[in-house]
């Protein structure tokens, strides 16, 4: 057993993999629209659109760390790939559950899915209900939350927030020997607790530990006009990836369709003092999507053009 004297500071894993960011329409370049979260040995998969399994693969991520989808809305190139995942997770032998968080409607969608394609299932789907309209916690564990985005599209459509929760302080060894800290008081200390000595005297906690690690956080919002309103849940938000279907010679184009540009997205995350913008759901018109990276950077320079199987570490 390791001794709690020596446990050194680290942070655990906390990436993007996109597994595809592409718009509706299909093109020999991007997949639709998918990509997974992956935090201590889980996956949070967001959005499933066509071959979602078939990238899964291909970046080798392990089906079994797969316990929660979330979907935003309810076009196609958002969830169509999710019956041939379930079936795929189903061929495997899976027993665990596995959760569908998602708009209402998506219940009556599947079931007649499941029903006819996977009569004899080995693990149960659970459907959760997204109230689009609301910013609230729809997930939690001992490790992050997953808080909704309530965006503005053509049908209800919700973004998501995942949120680590904070680090527990670190010992400091040096002080803990010398005062004799027993061992049944170091979480309480870590978790920022001062300590009291047999003799009545008080430790403060700033003397016992140092800071922990910043928690860090990722938002995604795709398909939505922007949606200025947000910014004031996501204000410092390490990572933001959102959509930039569009240039802004198509700006008229882009809020006729409910969608955003890369210059639109690029000022959303400048009044969210995001760390990093990513942008992705490309129109199939562009060929080249620089003309959108370029767009972006006159604003917000640490923009990033999203492509299939990039890995994006926080």
């Amino acid at each position: 057993m390791r001794s709690p004297f020596l446990l050194k500071k680290y942070m655990e894993n906390f990436e993007v993999t996109i597994l595809g960011c592409g718009c509706a329409l299909p093109t020999n370049r991007h997949f639709n629209a998918s990509q997974v979260v992956s935090t201590r040995g889980k996956h949070f998969l967001i959005d499933c659109g066509e071959g979602t399994q078939i990238q899964f693969r291909k970046n080798k991520l392990h089906f079994g760390r797969l316990g929660h989808i979330f979907i935003s809305h309810l076009h196609g190139d958002h969830f169509f790939g999710l019956i041939g995942l379930i079936s795929t997770l189903n061929l495997l032998g899976r027993t665990a559950q596995l959760y569908i968080h998602a708009p209402a409607p998506l219940k009556e969608i599947l079931k007649p899915q499941l029903d006819f394609f996977c009569p004899e299932m080995n693990y149960e789907v659970i459907l959760v209900e997204i109230d689009t309209t609301l910013h609230q916690l729809i997930y939690e564990d001992r490790s992050i939350e997953v808080w909704s985005l309530p965006l503005h599209h053509k049908m209800p459509c919700s973004g998501f927030l995942f949120k680590e929760k904070p680090y527990k302080r670190h010992l400091r060894p040096e002080k803990i020997k010398f005062f004799n800290i027993p061992n049944y008081a170091l979480n309480d200390i870590k978790e920022g607790a001062d300590y009291t000595l047999p003799d009545g005297t008080l430790l403060p906690n700033s003397l016992l530990t140092t800071d922990a690690e910043k928690s860090r956080s990722y938002a995604y919002c795709s398909d939505t006009i922007v949606q200025p309103q947000l910014a004031k849940y996501l204000q410092n938000v390490d990572v933001l990836y959102h959509e930039a279907t569009f240039g802004k010679d198509k700006e008229a184009l882009a809020y006729a369709t409910y969608h955003s540009t890369a210059e639109q997205a690029a000022q959303f995350a400048k009044e969210c003092h995001a760390g990093k913008l990513l942008i992705g759901h490309y129109s199939a018109r562009y060929e080249d999507e620089n003309v959108l990276l370029s767009e972006a950077q006159c604003i917000f320079q640490n923009t990033m053009l999203t492509s299939e199987n990039d890995v994006i570490k926080l």
